[in-house]
């Protein structure tokens, strides 16, 4: 893979005030063996329900249209005349905004009725070269596409945003005709002036934040922020289970020695492995934050060291639930998912040598159990939350 830079991808939501559901719909999807990455946004008339079915409806058929490389007039035709029509307002409408970035090509952004995404390139305001297509067709006649291609940079950020965030405070004295997509522009500004490193999912909570307040509190729309961020990518290994081989038990230790990044280990017997190889003490933690689970252990060089099995089990089970409202605790298997997300790159590397102090060496479950656990908390890594993962076995 191309590493110039890492993608990361986040969206903040709010939704109308006493809804439920949301009626803005976002997407996204990696596309390993293109290199390339898809993110939409649909914001579905009204709120509620009705609003999220059309915009699912838009953001399913938007994203799988751009990963299969349909011309930009066809998709938004295809997705126009699909929606079905409202009964009370006799017309369907979902509004989208896809971006298609190829990591070593272009990045190519298409729009139809959202406000204007803004890009940010390094420090300032970028205005890419934005081109109007009026659609010809008899359903669709004189309904307008924006689109702009350019190449991206490493710390290039690209806000997509709905109604509820350009119109939020509409009506107001401070914001008569709404935040508008200008101020939003050096709203944005600002914050990356203030942090050149902000990461996507700060930003697009503080938009979604301001806009809240610009509504007194009470949101009058579906209120959400895309912000996608090109940068340097976040380096973590987790290593879990002892080499099949005694014999490579100096590579493990000099795997880690040399890595350049974030470290995890998983399993009392792959932490004394390391700590023999590197030589280093371990030291144990009493302090139980999570009481499902045994503590912590602490060694220089390694940020964190837990039991093996039962906390990766544990880490499946928290991405699977996971979401914008989910708050880590302390507990060994929360460390671990507060480092996975603020990590781009993992490199998992699984020892396949089966501990006989809890297992009958013909049935190796244990092992299974480990390699099954770690494949599952890889894909949810990679699909829901666009990280890149490797997995070694040694």
């Amino acid at each position: 893979m191309d590493t110039k830079f890492h993608i990361e991808v986040n969206c903040q939501q709010k939704f109308y005030d006493g809804e439920r559901i949301c009626g803005d719909v976002f997407l996204s999807s990696r596309i390993k063996e293109e290199n390339r990455v898809v993110v939409v946004l649909s914001d579905g008339m009204g709120h509620g329900v009705k609003a999220n079915v059309l915009a699912t409806l838009t953001a399913t058929m938007a994203l799988n249209f751009t990963i299969e490389h349909k011309e930009i007039e066809r998709t938004a035709e295809i997705i126009m005349n699909t929606l079905p029509v409202c009964s009370d307002r006799h017309i369907s409408y979902s509004t989208f905004t896809i971006v298609d970035i190829e990591i070593d090509g272009m990045v190519h952004i298409m729009e139809y009725d959202n406000p204007s995404c803004i890009v940010v390139r390094g420090q300032h305001i970028f205005t890419p070269n934005w081109k109007t297509i009026t659609m010809q067709s008899e359903l669709n006649k004189n309904k307008q596409l924006r689109t702009c291609s350019f190449y991206p940079r490493k710390e290039d950020r690209i806000i997509v945003l709905s109604d509820g965030v350009a119109q939020s405070g509409m009506g107001s004295e401070k914001y008569p005709f709404g935040w508008g997509v200008d101020l939003i522009s050096a709203y944005v500004e600002l914050q990356v002036n203030k942090d050149s490193e902000i990461s996507a999912p700060k930003l697009a909570s503080k938009v979604v934040n301001m806009a809240h307040v610009n509504d007194a509190y009470h949101s009058k729309d579906d209120t959400s922020c895309v912000v996608i961020y090109m940068r340097d990518p976040r380096k973590l290994l987790i290593c879990t289970g002892p080499p099949f081989n005694e014999d490579n038990d100096k590579q493990l230790g000099d795997t880690v020695r040399s890595f350049s990044g974030s470290k995890i280990i998983c399993g009392a017997t792959t932490g004394d492995i390391i700590a023999r190889e590197m030589g280093e003490k371990i030291t144990d933690s009493f302090e139980f934050e999570d009481p499902e689970l045994p503590p912590i252990s602490f060694m220089p060089g390694i940020d964190l060291i837990t039991e093996g099995i039962l906390t990766l089990g544990k880490v499946n089970e928290i991405l699977k639930r996971y979401d914008n409202n989910t708050r880590l605790g302390k507990g060994p298997a929360d460390q671990i998912v507060k480092l996975l997300l603020e990590s781009d790159e993992i490199t998992m590397v699984i020892g396949t040598r089966i501990n006989i102090a809890h297992q009958d060496p013909n049935l190796p479950i244990e092992l299974e159990i480990r390699r099954t656990v770690v494949k599952r908390i890889a894909r949810l890594l990679e699909e829901k939350f666009l990280k890149e993962v490797n997995l070694t076995y040694l």
